[in-house]
């Protein structure tokens, strides 16, 4: 009698969860001493084809990532805006998807964003898009990407509204910037702004620059593994240059030339130190806003609105959540258990 060979079909899953569940089990006691580690595995994670057909075919992967998703259509996106305005809060739309790998995706994804633009205007929402070059094609060609966006920038601004231009991985930041300046000055969109990452040791001479040009600047600490080269490896280093990038976007000459920090970010240390700048110079109440993520801290945010500070709130919708999901998750180590303990309970 010839022997069954052992089916090896459930061998990626229980693979997929058997590096989730050790991340799970050790975030804890990795979180003071060793949360780098745990960072880097889940961001490893998030560029893994084969984790994501397993994440995104497990239904509590989807309960855990919904709390950080609006959800998977425009009408729902815009449903969560009308909600956040509502508490004196407005929105960054953030339709998912990056690193498409050729132009018929880039097209696609250009048009669920001009959708989304329409959808914005016509709903009266308080909301502005954010967008990535990948998604649009920049990693097919960097003209295709070009030719997308300026498509997108010329519908937002015959609807009078803006787009913002999310910032990638170190590598995408040079072509980003020139992008953005391209588009900005030799073409005349004043509709467009950028996104500038505090962990990157050029940050803060592109910040320099960006502030004499009268930018409109969404600061954040940045969520993509960057080597040691590029980047500053300690926590403490982002968060000291987060704030010294803050004070750059809130000084004088900013003000001046016309800048506008948009302070992404959830930690209450980074949040104090930009309110003391603010208090300690009178700045005005729109000189600056905070920005926070979709489904975190909803307490704290309504907290800043009851404050008097503008906030807005980073929404993002779409069935591309899988990479999104894994920088949250590499972000909050509780997220990760979460997810884990029901990943083996189903």
């Amino acid at each position: 009698m010839e022997k069954t060979k052992p089916s090896t079909a459930g061998l990626p899953v229980l693979a997929i969860a058997t590096a989730l569940a050790a991340t799970a089990g050790t975030s804890y006691l990795l979180y003071r001493n060793g949360e780098t580690w745990l960072r880097s595995l889940l961001l490893y994670l998030s560029r893994m084809k084969l984790a994501r057909q397993v994440v995104t075919r497990f239904p509590p992967a989807w309960a855990v990532a919904s709390r950080f998703i609006a959800g998977e259509s425009v009408d729902e996106a815009i449903a969560a805006t009308r909600q956040l305005n509502s508490k004196g809060m407005s929105a960054a739309l953030d339709y998912l998807g990056e690193s498409v790998s050729d132009a018929h995706e880039a097209a696609a994804a250009r048009d669920q964003i001009r959708y989304l633009l329409q959808q914005i205007h016509a709903s009266g929402v308080e909301a502005y898009a954010s967008v990535k070059l990948s998604q649009l094609g920049l990693k097919v060609d960097e003209n295709l990407a070009l030719a997308n966006l300026r498509t997108l920038l010329t519908e937002a601004k015959a609807l009078g509204l803006r787009i913002r231009i999310d910032m990638e991985e170190s590598a995408l930041v040079d072509t980003t910037l020139d992008l953005y300046r391209r588009l900005r000055f030799d073409e005349g969109f004043d509709n467009v702004g950028v996104v500038i990452q505090s962990c990157l040791y050029r940050s803060e001479e592109d910040v320099r620059r960006l502030v004499n040009e009268g930018a409109w600047v969404r600061l954040v600490k940045g969520a993509y593994k960057e080597p040691p080269s590029v980047a500053y490896a300690q926590k403490a280093g982002v968060d000291a240059a987060f704030v010294r990038l803050a004070e750059l976007l809130l000084s004088g000459d900013a003000r001046q030339h016309g800048a506008h920090l948009a302070a992404a970010t959830h930690d209450d240390a980074m949040i104090a130190a930009v309110q003391r700048y603010a208090a300690a110079h009178n700045l005005p109440g729109d000189a600056f806003e905070f920005q926070l993520l979709y489904g975190i801290r909803r307490e704290r945010q309504e907290q800043l609105v009851t404050q008097g500070y503008r906030v807005r709130v980073y929404v993002p919708y779409g069935t591309a959540w899988y990479p999104y999901f894994m920088r949250r998750l590499a972000e909050r180590p509780a997220n990760l258990w979460f997810f884990v303990s029901n990943f083996f309970r189903a």
